[in-house]
């Protein structure tokens, strides 16, 4: 898609709402980003995903984490386990992704979000 000032505005838009959603309740790539990409901006599943992720490259959680921190509200050491366990699982994941096709990674993507929203809804 090409870069205008429209698209910039939809991609700082999709920034804001994310970047609310996950200081406010944790979310924001998978629920937000990835479905904005795909549905507002046309773009392809493995595309959306691995923007996705860039995002969530330091610095972007750093302030958010911050706040937390100031409060009591972080456990660093978990944070930093699940870093690198992270950095390994995502690459890991990464590797997966690109060796299915886009329609069945798609259909997991849709699934994943349908039981975690079933579960968080019927929870009690």
């Amino acid at each position: 898609m090409k870069m205008t000032v429209s698209v910039v505005l939809i991609l700082v838009l999709i920034g804001l709402v994310a970047g609310i959603f996950s200081g406010l309740i944790g979310i924001g790539g998978a629920i937000i980003i990835i479905p904005a990409l795909v549905f507002i901006l046309g773009m392809d599943q493995y595309s959306a995903q691995g923007t996705s992720l860039a995002v969530m490259l330091p610095p972007i959680g750093l302030l958010a984490a911050y706040s937390y921190y100031k409060e009591g509200a972080l456990n660093l050491t978990y944070a930093l386990i699940i870093a690198g366990a992270f950095l390994i699982g995502g690459y890991i994941g990464s590797k997966f992704a690109l060796s299915i096709p886009e329609v069945t990674l798609k259909k997991i993507f849709a699934v994943v979000l349908f039981l975690i929203a079933l579960r968080m809804l019927f929870e009690k």
